[in-house]
């Protein structure tokens, strides 16, 4: 029998119902499981193990009373640290930051609070979110569970650990070029970048959304349906929108795939992770989907350009900071920001343009498809000192050119296990479909969990 620490958010809630687990009990196993795990993961951010035990005994009440608040309630949870949580301060990863209490909960922190969700604390992510990895001047870099000497990814970093660790079930990221899906998949996770506005964040900015990241694709559906009530902070979210999150019964059959192995552009892809998708798409059409390759559509001036205007947005934020506050940024990422300093506005412009350009180029290559398959990463987890797969600023986004498309271009996008490398490493495979179809991708994910081999043992 798995630890309960190990079992579903689904499981948990059905226990629940029935009678036989309380969120007591099974916060105290998750609370044990972090203290074994974290001093060598440094997964997380303002542990609060006695207010976790708090929300646990009050959702136990609401059970026995057969009245819980939501979907969730009772199921340990993380949030990632940019996540803001009334009276907890929210650093952005780094040392730079003054460390005020927030005043408010963000969208997702209200969504799993009412919903009776137990919070264990917050996960720990990069300076500013801007690397894939969990270097930070501020937090202890996290690890991977299933090699502490690699990364676990990032931005969502702490995230990524701790769900493949066991943490609990549940853990929110958010994801503004490939932050959920990258480590999703060097962690084995099914990991949900939404459709844009899907899920309301504060503050919001264009292409950032926040999504779960789980073990089962039923679980990141599950937590869906909380995170994606409405809330009037975001003023780009979508309309309410009453969905069926449910995944029983999903099927491939009679769908139109694309298969995506060439970026265009970036790191190339490394042959382990080309045959891990190969596979997938080889099991998919085995189960009645019809297959066609798609040709690559990013191009280097596309990863450029969001290179360029993100170190010009960075630089701007750096250069507000006092100096004594800006020389406490990471080294490499204040080495990055600076290539924005003496960037035109003209060519801060072509570059910004570069944003819808990518976004037509994957819509149009992706709209003959009902579902499109793609690595999620080039390459495997870097080491865990690294602060990005070529760990040089000069080229600090080679990495992302199979998910920052789809940030662009507002589609939802969901990493999901496909394999491992030669060292036991998970391969993230990523499941894209058209704009809004979020359930249909976590349909999709559902029934690949079911088509691909039996998994390895979780670390």
């Amino acid at each position: 029998m798995p630890e309960l620490a190990d079992l579903t958010a689904v499981e948990l809630v059905t226990a629940y119902r029935e009678g036989t687990l309380s969120p007591v009990e099974v916060t105290e196993n998750v609370l044990a499981r972090i203290e074994a795990r974290e001093p060598e993961l440094h997964a997380l951010y303002a542990y609060d193990p006695a207010g976790a035990r708090e929300d646990a005994k009050a959702s136990e009440a609401r059970w026995q009373a057969r009245e819980p608040l939501g979907p969730i309630d009772g199921v340990p949870l993380t949030l990632k640290e940019n996540i803001a949580t009334r009276g907890t301060p929210v650093p952005l990863g780094t040392a730079a930051t003054e460390l005020a209490p927030a005043t408010a909960d963000a969208p997702a922190a209200a969504r799993v609070r009412e919903s009776g969700g137990v919070l264990l604390a917050k996960t720990t992510m990069p300076d500013y979110g801007m690397l894939t990895s969990g270097l930070s001047s501020f937090h202890t870099a996290s690890r991977n569970p299933w090699d502490p000497s690699r990364t676990p990814g990032g931005s969502s970093a702490g995230a990524g650990s701790a769900a493949a660790a066991g943490y609990g079930p549940l853990h929110v990221g958010t994801d503004i070029g490939g932050s959920i899906r990258l480590p999703a998949g060097w962690c084995g996770l099914a990991g949900l970048k939404p459709s844009f506005g899907r899920v309301p964040v504060d503050p919001p900015f264009l292409g950032r959304v926040a999504g779960p990241m789980t073990r089962t694709v039923a679980d990141a559906a599950l937590l869906m349906s909380v995170l994606s009530a409405p809330d009037p902070r975001d003023h780009l979210c979508l309309p309410p929108a009453d969905l069926d999150w449910s995944t029983v019964d999903a099927s491939v059959r009679g769908l139109r795939v694309g298969l995506h192995l060439d970026p265009g552009a970036g790191l190339p892809v490394e042959p382990e992770i080309t045959a891990a998708v190969t596979e997938a798409a080889r099991l998919f059409e085995a189960a009645g989907a019809v297959v066609e390759p798609v040709a690559a559509f990013t191009t280097q001036e596309m990863l450029a350009g969001l290179d360029r205007f993100w170190r010009v947005r960075s630089w701007s934020d750096l250069t507000a900071l006092p100096a004594e506050r800006r020389a406490k940024v990471l080294p490499y990422i204040a080495a990055w920001a600076e290539g924005g300093a003496e960037v035109s506005g003209v060519d801060t412009y072509r570059a910004f343009a570069q944003m819808d350009a990518v976004s037509v180029a994957a819509l149009r290559a992706t709209a003959p498809f009902d579902l499109v398959l793609s690595p999620t990463s080039p390459v495997g987890p870097p080491p865990a000192d690294w602060a990005s797969p070529t760990n040089d600023p000069a080229r600090a986004l080679e990495h992302i050119a199979f998910t920052v498309p789809y940030n662009m271009s507002g589609q939802p996008a969901l990493a999901v296990n496909c394999g491992y490398t030669a060292d036991g490493l998970p391969i993230g495979l990523q499941i894209t479909g058209p704009r809004f179809a979020d359930v249909a991708v976590l349909r999709a994910g559902a029934a690949f969990e079911l088509l691909r081999p039996a998994q390895h043992p979780w670390p």
